[in-house]
């Protein structure tokens, strides 16, 4: 990633930070209706038991710990949907109680928890602010399969040397 790629982010990055925001949902560049993703981060939202993130686009980039988290929540058979999200959608689901999680993932951060959307000038608590159990599961296990605490059933990792 190079740094003329974020260049265009930093002043909606920094107005976030002074409402009291640690990120940047971002909207698609057309409709500024449906989430594409968070910083420089890949975006989940679990709804009514179903992990959801947008679909690859020209716009947001695939990232590996993206990927790994579809391979992981497919193998504990839950419903893992590609789709684009409307920022309406989730914020429906945050009213109506369905929306359970929200994280970023990204190769730095793993798997960042989403407690609160502030959208306009409405904060939308996501799991009372809390880490949700999902989160966690995937994070502990994305991590012990990284440093070999755990069987690697997807072949990620390799021996070198």
């Amino acid at each position: 990633k190079t740094a003329g790629n974020y260049a265009a982010s930093m002043r909606a990055s920094e107005q976030a930070r002074d409402r009291g925001c640690t990120q940047v949902l971002w909207l698609d560049a057309c409709e500024r209706k449906y989430v594409e993703e968070v910083g420089t981060s890949n975006i989940f939202f679990f709804i009514n038991d179903k992990l959801i993130t947008p679909p690859l686009s020209g716009s947001i980039l695939g990232g590996i710990t993206r990927n790994s988290v579809i391979m992981l929540a497919q193998s504990w058979d839950i419903g893992v949907e590609e789709r684009p999200v409307a920022i309406d959608e989730v914020i429906e689901a945050s009213q109506n109680g369905s929306l359970q999680e929200s994280f970023a993932t990204g190769t730095a951060a793993v798997i960042s928890p989403v407690g609160e959307l502030l959208y306009g000038d409405i904060s939308y608590p996501i799991n009372d602010g809390k880490t949700g159990p999902l989160s966690i599961r995937l994070y502990e296990e994305l991590q012990a399969i990284q440093y070999g605490h755990r069987e690697d059933p997807f072949s990620w990792r390799v021996k070198v040397g």
